[in-house]
C-alpha cells in the first residue's frame, strides 16, 4: 500500500520517538495509526462533560521528562509545556497527615520523623546523580555508560520493597510513602523488583518531579508529532494494518504488543520465537475512573491539596496486603489506589471553576468486577465530601482499557510485567528484533519497559538503523 524507507505502526510515544530517529537519519518515515487521533498512552479527551479534558491512560511524567531522548528535542517549540506541582505526591495517612514526595529533600523529610536521616542518605546519592542514572536504567541491557552511579542503585534495587522498607525504615510514614511508590511496579512488594522502582521513582521526584503536561498528556503526543512533520516524517490516522504484508518499506517499526505482532505477522514468525511471545505474561491490569467536580476534592491532610498525585492505602501493611491480593486474582476491599488532581495547577483542564480527577486501582488482568465503589471510599477515608461535588463520572474496566488501546491487554499498562526477566530480556532475548528480517517491535513491551519515554522506539529505530547499514 505504501512504500517509504520505514513503517512505523501505532502513534504512541514509542511509535512518534522511533519515527523521528528514523526520519534523524534522514529516512522517508511513515507512521500509521489506526485509532482517529495519535497518542496510545497520551490521550486526552473529553470523557465526562464538555470541555473536561481528562487524560485517557497515562497523566503524571516523571519519566518523560527525565528521557534522554525527550531532552534532547526541541519539545517545547512544538507546543509541550510541563507543570510541576508544589508536591510531586502526597501519601495521606488516618491521623490526619501525610508524607510527601517533594523535589525538596528538606521539605520531604519534615514529614518522615525518625525515618528523615536515613532517607535521606538513601536517595540523595541517586537524585544528585540522576542524569547518569537515568540514562542506563532507560535503556537495553549493555555495558553501562555510568558504572559506579549504576552500581550505587543496584546495590539496594535488587531486593523487594517489604525487605528494603525494614531495612531502613522504622516508622509508618517514611515506610507508607515508599510503598505506594514501589506499587507502582505491579507487583507484590516482597517481589523483587518493586524496591527498584521505588528508588527509582522517588528519586525522578527529587530530581525532576513528577510533572503534567499542560492541556493533558496528549500534549507530548501532539508536540512529537510536530517534530516529527518538521523533519518531513508523516502520519497517517484511521489506517489500521491487519498484515505487515500491506506495507512496503525497508524497515517495519511496530509499537504494540506481542500479541498484535503475532495477528499482523503471523506467517512470517518463526515458531520458536512465536512460542516465546505466546507466554509473554502481560500482568495485573487497572480499573480506571475519571471524575467532573465541582470544587477541589477536600482533603483532611491539607499537604494533598498541593500534590499533583495522591496515593491513597494507608500503611505499608494495608497497601502490601492490596497488592498481595491481586497475585490470588481477588481485589481488596480498600485497594491502593493512584490518584492525580491536574486542574488544580493547570486551569485550563475543566472550565467554569471545575475540577478533574483520575484515579485508577490494580485489578487482575481481564478482571470483570466493578470497583469504582471500592476506590471512592478509599477517596472519601482520606477526603470527606468528595462524593458529593461529583459532577459526571466515567469508567474503564480492563475490557474497556483493552478496547480503546490494543496494547493495554486485559488493562495491563506497562505493557507486560517487569518480573527481572521481563525487565531485561523484553519479550525476548531478541529484545527490539524479532525473528522476521526487517521487522522490529518498538513498543512497551520491549526494554525499558512502561512509562511515557519513547525509549523503546528510540533504541528499536536505533537497531534498525544498524542492520540497515
Amino acid at each position: 500500500m505504501h512504500s517509504h524507507d520505514a513503517i512505523v505502526v501505532g502513534s504512541g510515544p514509542n511509535g512518534l520517538a522511533a519515527a523521528i530517529r528514523l526520519a534523524q537519519a534522514g529516512l522517508s518515515v511513515l507512521v500509521l495509526e489506526a485509532e482517529p487521533r495519535i497518542g496510545g498512552g497520551a490521550q486526552t479527551m473529553e470523557l465526562t462533560l464538555p470541555g473536561v479534558l481528562h487524560d485517557v491512560c497515562s497523566a503524571v511524567h516523571p519519566l518523560a521528562a527525565s528521557s534522554p531522548f525527550f531532552r534532547s528535542l526541541p519539545l517545547q517549540s512544538y507546543g509541550l509545556q510541563w507543570v510541576d506541582p508544589p508536591l510531586a505526591l502526597a501519601h495521606p495517612l488516618d491521623d490526619g497527615t501525610a508524607a510527601v514526595l517533594s523535589r525538596s529533600m528538606q521539605k520531604t523529610c519534615e514529614t518522615l520523623g525518625p525515618d528523615a536521616a536515613v532517607y535521606r542518605r538513601l536517595m540523595s546519592p541517586l537524585a544528585a546523580n540522576w542524569s547518569d542514572l537515568i540514562q542506563d536504567v532507560l535503556g537495553p541491557p549493555r555495558a553501562p555508560r555510568h558504572p559506579l552511579t549504576l552500581a550505587r542503585f543496584g546495590w539496594n534495587a535488587w531486593r523487594d520493597a517489604a525487605s528494603l522498607a525494614g531495612k531502613f525504615f522504622s516508622e509508618p510514614y517514611a515506610k507508607a510513602l515508599f510503598a505506594g511508590i514501589a506499587a507502582h511496579s505491579m507487583l507484590p512488594l516482597e517481589r523483587s523488583p518493586s524496591g527498584a522502582f521505588a528508588l527509582l521513582l522517588g528519586a525522578a521526584g527529587h530530581a525532576v518531579g513528577w510533572p503534567i503536561a499542560r492541556g493533558g498528556s496528549q500534549g507530548i503526543a501532539n508536540a512529537l508529532a510536530g517534530y516529527l512533520r518538521s523533519l518531513g516524517g508523516e502520519i497517517r490516522v484511521g489506517q489500521k494494518v491487519n498484515s505487515v504484508d500491506e506495507l512496503s518499506a525497508k524497515v517495519i517499526l511496530c509499537d504494540v504488543s506481542p500479541r498484535q505482532l503475532l495477528a499482523m505477522a503471523g506467517p512470517r514468525i518463526r515458531a520458536s520465537y512465536r512460542r516465546r511471545l505466546e507466554r509473554f505474561d502481560y500482568g495485573p491490569g487497572v480499573y480506571k475512573v475519571d471524575w467532573s467536580l465541582a470544587g477541589p476534592i477536600p482533603w483532611t491532610a491539607t499537604a494533598c491539596a498541593s500534590a499533583g498525585t495522591v496515593h491513597l492505602g494507608g500503611t505499608f501493611e494495608e497497601i502490601a496486603k492490596s497488592e498481595r491480593a491481586i497475585w490470588r486474582g481477588e481485589i481488596d476491599p480498600k485497594p491502593f489506589v493512584i490518584l492525580s488532581q491536574p486542574s488544580s495547577f493547570d486551569s485550563s483542564r475543566a472550565p467554569d471553576s471545575k475540577h478533574v480527577a483520575w484515579a485508577y486501582c490494580h485489578v487482575p488482568n481481564g478482571c470483570t468486577v466493578e470497583v469504582v465503589e471500592a476506590i471512592e471510599n478509599q477517596i472519601e477515608r482520606f477526603a470527606p465530601g468528595f462524593r458529593g461535588l461529583i459532577l459526571a463520572r466515567h469508567t474503564m474496566d480492563p475490557a474497556d482499557l483493552e478496547r480503546h488501546n490494543p496494547n493495554l491487554v486485559g488493562g495491563s499498562i506497562n505493557g507486560g510485567i517487569q518480573t527481572y526477566r521481563q525487565a531485561i530480556l523484553r519479550p525476548s532475548y531478541r529484545l527490539y528484533g524479532t525473528s522476521a528480517k526487517g521487522i522490529y517491535l518498538c513498543s512497551a513491551s520491549t526494554p525499558p519497559g512502561g512509562g511515557v519515554h519513547g525509549m523503546c522506539g528510540y533504541y528499536a529505530a536505533q537497531k534498525a538503523l544498524r542492520e540497515m547499514r
